[in-house]
């Protein structure tokens, strides 16, 4: 149970980054990289449909952007 807290924890932290500015796929990448399985935030994100990527060319330059559902989770703990 501690564990599920604090994967939630560390979602809501991503969460958060993710609605302070614009953020870029490449900057996600680099600043959430995990080689912790416990923790694979960005994995999740995608899969609960919290977070979407633009389509873009140059795929580091892809905006990274919370969805209604993302930002429906996050308000709920503000």
């Amino acid at each position: 149970m501690a564990m599920n807290r604090a994967a939630h924890g560390v979602m809501l932290q991503f969460l958060r980054w993710l609605s302070d500015r614009p953020r870029t796929y490449g900057e996600a990448m680099e600043t959430w990289k995990s080689s912790c399985p416990r923790y694979t935030v960005w994995e999740d994100a995608l899969a609960d449909r919290l977070i979407e990527v633009e389509k873009s060319d140059a795929v580091r330059e892809a905006q990274v952007r919370l969805t209604a559902r993302g930002k429906t989770m996050l308000d709920g703990v503000r």
